[in-house]
């Protein structure tokens, strides 16, 4: 009489898997890890929707050690900017996809410093501070080894739009046996967490990473 729920592009869920999967959103639920709406956001896009993460590829010095120089496969959580709670939903601290403010057809990875309101200040006496503006953020990337020009980051390229932001990273896999979580907020790890445990696939994502 159950047919299993599929549709085209999205992953296939047979019966007998949703006693399994609704059980582990409650328990989830109850525990305070996941929230009403966060149920309902995960059976709307894994049962109609598809996946709430992808896997992105990433290469550079920018974001050593997290991803290394020779490049990293990444899980990365979609935000969406048409989402009404999106400023809640990507916090300082985390390590971001975004738009690359100067090529629009690129994507670059960095760690969001600081938010709309945030009063910015410079270690050059000659830069007066400033404060950012609405919907204004600035990102950074994790690599202190590196001069402003070379990490290519905010200080090279100043504040970028939130709505650049297209995803936050949740795992990175640098090769077969060194892979790992990213570290973010710790708000945001714990709101991750339920999806890693759903969507994390580390050999599908070892299958996918380019060598």
């Amino acid at each position: 009489m159950h047919e299993m729920l599929t549709l085209v592009g999205v992953r296939t869920i047979p019966p007998e898997d949703y006693p399994d999967l609704i059980l582990w959103m409650l328990q989830s639920y109850n525990r305070g890890q996941i929230t009403n709406r966060e149920v309902g956001d995960l059976i709307w896009k894994n049962f109609f929707q598809g996946k709430l993460t992808y896997l992105h590829w990433n290469k550079g010095a920018e974001m050593a050690p997290i991803i290394g120089e020779q490049g990293g496969t990444l899980l990365v959580r979609k935000l969406p900017t048409a989402d009404p709670f999106f400023m809640r939903r990507v916090l300082v601290g985390d390590v971001v996809v975004m738009k690359d403010p100067e090529k629009s057809d690129n994507y670059l990875v960095r760690r969001l410093a600081a938010v709309e309101g945030y009063e910015m200040s410079s270690t050059d006496e000659k830069d007066e501070p400033f404060v950012l503006e609405k919907d204004k953020c600035w990102v950074l990337s994790d690599n202190e080894t590196l001069k402003p020009k070379e990490a290519n980051d905010s200080r090279t390229f100043g504040p970028v739009p939130m709505s650049n932001i297209v995803g936050r990273v949740l795992y990175c896999l640098r090769n077969a046996v060194d892979h790992g979580r990213v570290q973010n907020s710790h708000f945001s790890m714990l709101k991750d967490t339920p999806v890693l445990e759903i969507e994390l696939d580390v050999d599908e994502m070892a299958r996918r990473h380019k060598t």
